[in-house]
């Protein structure tokens, strides 16, 4: 069993606990995005990696980490709230986001037994993606209603990029992003491709422009974007590079670029007829 699988397996074992509390699969998994993300975001702040932390302190992972009870309750419902308000990515991540789990100690067990006891950033996998899908496979299964929600494989996403291979000069876009696994290969391809040779110029372009893209529904935008800014993707730019609930074929794309990789959702018929002159979508 993988590094992944297990802590799915355990994160699987805590959706178990709250789903008698009331909460659903998805409500669960969109909790341990939000958490993932802030204890992941302080993880990126300290060595080796150094970063600027793009959470204010006092809405940190650890300040999550110092409080206990009804007053761990009251602030993450503050932390939330406030990530919520700035424009860019941080917004986009936590737009909207509401607390869930009602049970101060069933939230204080779910920081501290399971996000933080290990070292995402440490891992080899991308234990963000893996974690999430491994989740919303189990909730596909659970639920009547399922995930809603195709991810592509890896595989195949690794091979689909191989093939195009995209430059260090390209600007690539995925109009129904998901987790985004096309946009991370793409720009991991140029790394290993093009690392060594790359100008302070294409450095910048590959962490600011390199990648867009759109994705229609909120909660899988959130976790594409966490993704891209835990990879270094973003994180100098003043705009996000995922727009959240866009429907891609019934709104103009806004922007031009030279590779497009997706693999569009085929299985959900939308209800908005699309009309051109010689056809309808």
């Amino acid at each position: 069993m993988t590094d992944s699988q297990t802590i799915v397996n355990k994160a699987w074992n805590f959706a178990h606990v709250l789903r008698d509390d009331g909460l659903s699969y998805m409500a669960y998994t969109e909790q341990i995005t939000f958490l993932l993300f802030l204890k992941m975001a302080d993880e990126q702040s300290k060595p080796p990696f150094n970063r600027k932390s793009i959470v204010p302190a006092h809405l940190s992972w650890q300040s999550l980490l110092d409080r206990d009870g009804d007053e761990l309750e009251v602030h993450y419902r503050k932390v939330l709230e406030e990530l919520g308000k700035p424009k860019g990515m941080l917004g986009e991540i936590f737009k909207k986001a509401r607390p869930e789990i009602q049970n101060p100690s069933t939230l204080r067990k779910l920081i501290v037994n399971l996000i933080n006891e290990e070292n995402w950033s440490a891992m080899q996998a991308d234990v963000k993606g893996d974690i999430y899908e491994g989740l919303l496979s189990k909730s596909a299964a659970e639920s009547p209603k399922g995930a809603g929600q195709y991810f592509t494989p890896r595989e195949l996403i690794k091979a689909i990029v191989d093939c195009v291979r995209p430059t260090p000069e390209d600007t690539v876009s995925d109009p129904a992003s998901g987790t985004g696994g096309f946009l991370l290969a793409a720009h991991q391809f140029v790394v290993d491709e093009y690392g060594k040779e790359l100008d302070k110029d294409q450095k910048k372009h590959l962490r600011t422009k390199f990648i867009t893209g759109a994705e229609l529904v909120p909660n899988t935008a959130r976790l594409c974007i966490m993704n891209l800014y835990l990879h270094g993707i973003g994180v100098d730019a003043d705009a996000c590079p995922i727009r959240s609930g866009v429907d891609s074929l019934a709104s103009d794309p806004t922007e031009r670029v030279s590779l497009v990789l997706t693999n569009p959702p085929f299985g959900k018929k939308s209800s908005i007829s699309i009309v051109y002159e010689d056809a309808e979508l």
